[in-house]
């Protein structure tokens, strides 16, 4: 097959395996048995397109011819004879075999996807000389807003003396990771000077390295402002643009040996929100990250530092929030970890008629919950000690436990195929 612009594939989620897999797993089954029951009888389904028709019909037989059923659907949003995207569904090994018989370009991203989407969960995340285990807990990053103007009513102004006291009270209560920022991000907001996003930050920024043994997240999409956190001993940059905004971030955060995480934004701050739209919300959020990786990997940041975030409330409305809560198991196709910050966003409020940030405590449980049991790695969250216990719950479901017999010699994972 030649190349094809905009081609994708990715894996779709399957709550019948995961539901199957979990009872094996409650029932005692040994869990190298399990993985190979799910191997060779549980099947998966990928969307390959948008391809040509004729590509696509060709996809579609040499997937049959693989062993797997392969269905032919028209591109989301799109009304177009001449195009198609294919649904690949089988067990695991048969998508292998599938993307070996496809070939050309779209083999290529089926084989990509399905090992993105099988890395496990107790990876490590490199960052500035540390190792960060992934597997066992879900990471929680706390907030620390040092802007006038932050949507949560949290925002500590200029006042740096309140921004350290709260990151250490952050820390104290379980945060393992601070991102703090010194320019909202809320929608509508205008930028600031560089002159004032630095001193807002630097001062907290190096107080927190110092005296804290968390992780330190600067919140900035320009690559001068992340250079100088960098230097005060920060860790990684969240950058609301996904590397897009600053040509000059991924090779900043290089230099440093610093992680980046690439988040997904429609638009700027000042207009996101004007009429957000998507021919597919889940494949066009994966496109742009996909991209934002390749940027930062070009830049010579390694993949085991790359976190991906889907922008959650980021030129989105309601309904592609959802959306992308109900399938963000679906990122995992990148190969990075997955981060999502619901907390307090403007849609819990819509769903809780209409309760102002403060009042919006419950909403973020539940996202948060419904996140983890999704694949999530990290959340982002102002209500840290609150959601430390929620994560803890959650985890206690979703990730690594034993057996419940004392002295059991066998342990058993309940991991995502």
């Amino acid at each position: 097959m030649r190349k094809v612009a905009g081609l994708r594939a990715r894996v779709l989620t399957s709550v019948v395996a995961d539901e199957v897999t979990a009872e094996l797993y409650a029932r005692g089954a040994d869990a190298e048995a399990v993985r190979l029951i799910v191997e060779r009888g549980l099947g998966r389904a990928m969307l390959v397109g948008p391809l040509p028709l004729a590509e696509a019909q060709a996809l579609r037989k040499a997937a049959r011819e693989a062993g797997a059923m392969a269905v032919l659907t028209r591109p989301a949003g799109r009304q177009d004879p001449e195009r198609a995207e294919v649904v690949v569904m089988a067990p695991v090994k048969t998508l292998a075999a599938a993307a070996a018989q496809v070939g050309g370009e779209a083999g290529a991203r089926m084989s990509a996807a399905l090992t993105g989407f099988a890395q496990p969960r107790d990876r490590v995340l490199r960052c500035r000389g540390r190792e960060i285990a992934l597997g066992e807990k879900t990471l929680v990053m706390g907030i620390v807003n040092v802007t006038p103007d932050s949507f949560s009513g949290d925002g500590l102004g200029s006042d740096t003396a309140a921004a350290i006291a709260q990151g250490k009270r952050r820390v104290e209560e379980g945060a393992d990771l601070l991102d703090i920022g010194g320019e909202s991000t809320r929608p509508g907001a205008e930028s600031v000077s560089l002159e004032e996003e630095l001193a807002r930050v630097l001062p907290v920024v190096e107080a927190l390295a110092a005296e804290t043994g968390a992780l330190i997240s600067v919140d900035t999409y320009k690559s001068a402002v992340a250079r100088e956190e960098l230097a005060k001993g920060a860790h990684l940059v969240n950058d609301i643009s996904g590397l897009r905004f600053d040509e000059a971030m991924a090779g900043t955060a290089a230099e440093f040996g610093a992680a980046v995480i690439v988040m997904h934004i429609q638009g700027t701050p000042r207009d996101m929100q004007e009429k957000p739209k998507y021919d597919d919300v889940i494949g066009d959020i994966s496109d742009y990250l996909a991209e934002g990786i390749a940027l930062a990997e070009a830049a010579g940041v390694g993949r085991d530092q790359v976190i991906v975030d889907p922008g959650f409330g980021f030129g989105k409305t309601t309904e592609h929030n959802l959306e992308l809560m109900r399938r963000l198991g679906e990122f995992r196709h990148l190969g990075c970890p997955v981060m999502i910050g619901p907390s307090r966003k403007r849609t819990l409020g819509e769903l809780l008629g209409g309760a102002p940030p403060e009042q919006r405590l419950e909403g973020t449980a539940a996202m948060v919950a419904l996140a983890i049991a999704g694949g999530a790695d990290i959340v982002r969250v102002h209500d840290v000690k609150e959601m430390v216990r929620v994560a803890r719950v959650a985890d206690a479901v979703v990730r690594v436990r034993h057996a419940p017999s004392p002295g059991s010699e066998h342990k058993w994972a309940h991991q995502r195929e």
